[in-house]
């Protein structure tokens, strides 16, 4: 059996290379090929009709259930991720990963799950880390993987940190993949040298299924970390060079993502304690100017210098506001 699927992740930048990937493949490619862009999760996308326009195959956004076939491009649709399982794909409403929903990292982490060796998984721009650890897992099931050159990706965040957790990717200017996917579709792959992992088992029924994994069968070991998006104790979970962490109900981070998001919780917390602060200097201003005693039988006196106090911290916190925010 030749490799039969292909599985295509794109982020910023992205949407030019996957037109020349699509323009150069045959019209007969014996695969199917199935493709991820991180856009919003409200709102259509006309990534469907695009790549229908730029090449021999017809393009058309994912229906859950329907069978995959070869010579055809199935597109995840906004807000669902986009799965593969035995010869179907499915959509599913499971938690985001990496912030996103459609997730490149589901789509690979299934595709390698379900297909294994006969996978080709290709990855292209986009910032941060998203599709490094579902390229992995392609790699570690036996899949064939290809990264768009950094070089030449508009966004190079995303191609550099996958060949850093699979060194040995391929790596080709967006122009020459198509033909390398051609030839990688008509080659006969080694057989699977085992059977799916635990944890990956795991990961890939939570976001077919959108439910909760028993305590006891939960993919890898406590990383003393909280999720970002639900507070819930997370994991770490390895693949090879990679590792991300999840959460008890199925968000999932890569590193690189995973640190963005704790910054926008840094930013957000700053925010709340400046207005707070701001707050308690007005509410001790107008005790002050009605001859009020404040909290604990404070005078007017007090009661100036506490508003002053207040600013002076809030003071200290915005002078330091824009090095906390752009240094991380």
């Amino acid at each position: 059996m030749t490799r039969e699927l292909v599985v295509l992740g794109g982020s910023a930048g992205s949407v030019e290379a996957m037109r020349s990937v699509v323009a150069g493949l045959p019209a007969d490619l014996a695969a199917a090929v199935l493709v991820v862009l991180h856009v919003p999760e409200r709102g259509a996308s006309s990534l469907a009709s695009i790549l229908d326009r730029s090449g021999p195959l017809p393009a058309a956004p994912a229906e859950h259930g329907a069978e995959l076939h070869p010579s055809r491009i199935h597109v995840a649709v906004p807000g669902r991720h986009l799965l593969v399982r035995d010869g179907q794909m499915l959509l599913s409403g499971a938690p985001r990963q990496n912030r996103a929903r459609p997730s490149i990292d589901a789509l690979f982490r299934s595709a390698a799950r379900w297909r294994g060796p006969h996978t080709v998984a290709v990855l292209l721009s986009g910032n941060l880390d998203d599709g490094a650890v579902g390229l992995a897992a392609v790699d570690a099931a036996g899949g064939a993987c290809l990264v768009q050159d950094p070089g030449e990706a508009p966004h190079p965040g995303m191609p550099s940190a996958a060949l850093a957790v699979v060194p040995h990717a391929e790596r080709l200017p967006a122009a020459d993949l198509a033909h390398r996917i051609e030839k990688l579709v008509s080659e006969r792959p080694e057989p699977a040298g085992s059977t799916p992992d635990r944890d990956l088992i795991a990961e890939t029924e939570m976001a077919e299924n959108n439910t909760l994994i028993p305590a006891g069968r939960q993919p890898g070991h406590p990383a003393a970390l909280s999720c970002p998006d639900c507070t819930g104790g997370m994991n770490a979970v390895v693949t090879g060079r990679a590792v991300h962490y999840t959460c008890h109900i199925g968000h999932i981070w890569s590193p690189l993502t995973l640190l963005a998001a704790q910054q926008d919780k840094i930013e957000e917390g700053l925010w709340t304690a400046l207005s707070i602060l701001e707050e308690q200097a007005r509410v001790y201003d107008d005790l002050s100017a009605r001859h009020q005693r404040g909290p604990g039988g404070v005078d007017r006196k007090h009661q100036r210098a506490a508003a002053e106090e207040m600013r002076a911290a809030a003071e200290v916190i915005r002078k330091h506001f824009p090095d906390i925010v752009l240094d991380n």
